[in-house]
């Protein structure tokens, strides 16, 4: 791997300091005043602790970039100047998530895996959401599932299987859903979740992430069913909604 050079290290260090500056309290006060200024959760995620810790996040994962062809440097400078209208938006409920990039992986099957690649902006407000929901849902979730939930993984679930035989079970049952995330109705979804979160503002936000759109070609595809797997928040949404005590 080439050495970067000094002058675009420092460059990366400004651009950091730049975007921490468009999310401090200061820069994130609202320029006039909005019709619904969000509600409590919905605040909370879009606090400027919570959008920091998701903006390393989001750079440390290194995704691809999404419809606006915007990579992590240069959302980080456009963020800079554009944050404080974004999450107005965000607040009043008029923020319109962009249509996920789609592209395509093989499958060991012989089949191919549907992804959905949003912008990193998105990806940025998505995993904001995610750090204040996930610890909501994963408390109502099974013991007994080690599926996209913090702090566990594939390998804890084989010591579990393994700790079962051991204990003298013969017996295992394999379920596999599938199309899964291709099929799944946004309507009972939102419902759903609705019973588990009480936050309007929330609520709007990851029904307006579902109907984003996919863009294949240049053409962008409405969605009434269905979620491309690729984002970090919809895939965990919807698994710890629907799979809750499972």
């Amino acid at each position: 791997m080439r050495q970067m050079p000094a002058s675009a290290g420092r460059e990366a260090v400004g651009q950091g300091e730049t975007l921490s500056d468009a999310f401090s309290d200061e820069a994130c006060r609202p320029r006039h005043a909005i019709g619904n200024a969000g509600t409590a959760l919905l605040q909370t995620a879009l606090a400027t602790e919570n959008l920091r810790r998701a903006f390393k996040r989001v750079r440390a994962n290194k995704g691809a970039a999404g419809v606006d062809g915007l990579d992590i440097n240069q959302t980080s400078r456009h963020l800079a100047s554009a944050w404080p209208g974004i999450r107005e938006q965000l607040l009043s409920g008029t923020y319109r998530p962009s249509p996920v990039r789609r592209v395509t992986i093989p499958k060991s099957d012989g089949g191919e895996r549907e992804l959905g690649i949003p912008t990193v902006t998105d990806r940025l407000i998505q995993q904001a959401l995610l750090q204040v929901l996930q610890p909501i849902l994963d408390s109502t979730f099974s013991e007994h599932s080690y599926g996209f939930r913090p702090g566990r993984r594939a390998q804890d679930a084989v010591l579990a299987a393994q700790a079962y035989v051991q204990s003298g079970l013969r017996v295992v049952v394999d379920v596999d859903l599938s199309k899964f995330f291709d099929r799944v109705n946004h309507d009972i979804l939102i419902d759903r979740l609705r019973k588990r979160i009480d936050d309007a503002g929330m609520i709007r936000l990851v029904r307006a992430y579902l109907n984003s759109g996919i863009m294949d070609h240049g053409v962008v595809r409405s969605r009434d069913e269905g979620t491309p797997q690729g984002s970090p928040i919809t895939p965990r949404t919807i698994l710890h909604t629907f799979l809750s005590n499972v």
